[in-house]
């Protein structure tokens, strides 16, 4: 529970689920590692849905990327959660913590973005559709929701400004995790018991994060956001190789 209110509002404040946070510590309770890559999934589309609204009535919610998005990254999840079965758990936990590191560290050193609204300017389908599919194969591979790649990725690759990026990201990111959680639980990795303590807190907490997030300005919201990717991905690679 402890674990799902902290990520439940650092999902909401980073346009994420969270799943790829809760990993790490979830091991670090003493939790399986294939149990504890697949438990948070589920319990994280509730809060993440939360937390969309809370930008959706901002009207920083870019349909467009959202539906090209869904539309690649939903069967790219099913063959990522599928391949899943056949790479090692523990090794899936490194590959997360490393990539949380290394976006948080590009987040961090690129130059801050300013505040806007969703661009009257449709965004190249080719690239929407190319980010889908690389988040959707992490997000099936690594069994999150893959919003720890999408907000990144809208902001670097598609030229998204920080607030729309998140709150797409959060919407997206609540969709890819149903194939993802249905795969899964196929497969007997979630614990129902873990899924639901993680849930109970993570929810009420998301919308929090979201306001939050919504009320920053976004420069300094982006600088947060990559020092907060940073160090949690240094701090979870440091412990597992301790």
């Amino acid at each position: 529970m402890a674990v799902g209110a902290g990520i439940g509002f650092l999902g909401g404040l980073l346009g994420k689920g969270g799943s790829a946070l809760a990993t790490p510590l979830l091991v670090a309770f003493g939790i399986p590692p294939v149990v504890a890559l697949a438990a948070p999934l589920p319990a994280t589309v509730p809060g993440t849905l939360v937390a969309a609204d809370s930008y959706r009535r901002k009207g920083l919610i870019d349909r467009n990327v959202l539906k090209w998005s869904l539309l690649a990254g939903v069967p790219a999840t099913v063959v990522g959660a599928l391949a899943s079965k056949f790479v090692d758990a523990h090794a899936l936990i490194l590959v997360t913590d490393a990539v949380i590191a290394v976006l948080g560290l590009r987040m961090l050193l690129s130059p801050g973005h300013s505040e806007a609204e969703v661009s009257s300017e449709p965004v190249d389908r080719r690239l929407i559709i190319g980010v889908a599919v690389v988040t959707g194969l992490a997000a099936g591979l690594l069994a999150n929701s893959g919003g720890f790649l999408l907000a990144p990725l809208f902001i670097a690759v598609l030229g998204m400004a920080i607030k729309p990026a998140l709150g797409t990201s959060l919407a997206v990111a609540a969709v890819l995790a149903v194939p993802g959680t249905l795969v899964h639980l196929a497969l007997g990795h979630l614990d129902m018991v873990v899924v639901a303590a993680f849930a109970l807190t993570s929810v009420p907490l998301s919308r929090l994060g979201a306001r939050v997030a919504l009320s920053t300005d976004p420069s300094r919201l982006e600088r947060g956001y990559g020092a907060v990717l940073a160090l949690l991905g240094a701090g979870f690679l440091i412990a597992a190789f301790a």
